[in-house]
């Protein structure tokens, strides 16, 4: 039996393009008045923007394939694929409650921040301690990308608090947490113990 089925590979590689894609896509139907540098990509998905349906899908799209890449993850503990699986949940519901086109809301704000503390930790705690894991799910490549995510999602609080780039931050924190899935599912694959007939 396979470890990680191929169609993992699938599932974690669309997370990046489905969220970078609708984001950027997003972007070009605002038009010069959105300005990806210092507005979140919660913009984007408010009610009545005008990229709204494509950033809600990309939302929705990036869920699923969290949650599909948790499913076949075998080889990660458990307490990382379910901290992945909720990222995907949380994913999901942020995409059902859209922001309002001017001020925040606090049901989005809070599920984002949600979505941001377990997609920053499940790399932590998936994280297979007896040596013999995966590259992608070793210790001290799993505490660096849960670092390097919490700092990311640390420093586009503080550009939040001072109206400064809190898109790029978000943009770069949020392209993180998308991608590092795909690098532990390859990482899985490319074991040579991680033969057999995928079910």
């Amino acid at each position: 039996m396979r470890l990680v089925p191929r169609w993992a590979l699938l599932s974690s590689g669309c997370a990046p393009v489905l969220l970078i894609g609708g984001w950027t896509l997003a972007a070009l139907l605002e038009g010069p008045a959105y300005d990806p540098a210092t507005q979140t990509i919660s913009v984007l998905a408010a009610y009545g923007a005008a990229g709204f349906w494509v950033m809600t899908g990309a939302l929705l799209a990036l869920g699923v394939c969290h949650l599909l890449t948790a499913w076949g993850l075998r080889p990660a503990a458990l307490a990382g694929r379910v901290a992945l699986a909720g990222g995907g949940v949380s994913a999901l519901v942020v995409a059902l409650l859209p922001p309002p086109r001017s001020g925040g809301s606090l049901h989005h704000g809070s599920v984002a921040v949600v979505g941001f503390t377990l997609l920053s930790v499940w790399p932590v705690l998936a994280a297979d301690r007896n040596g013999a894991a995966p590259w992608g799910l070793r210790p001290v490549p799993s505490i660096a990308a849960t670092a390097l995510m919490s700092v990311g999602a640390g420093w586009f609080l503080v550009e939040t608090h001072h109206h400064g780039a809190a898109g790029i931050a978000e943009r770069l924190v949020t392209s993180i947490q998308s991608l590092w899935p795909f690098v532990v599912v390859a990482s899985c694959l490319l074991r040579p113990d991680n033969d057999g007939p995928s079910n």
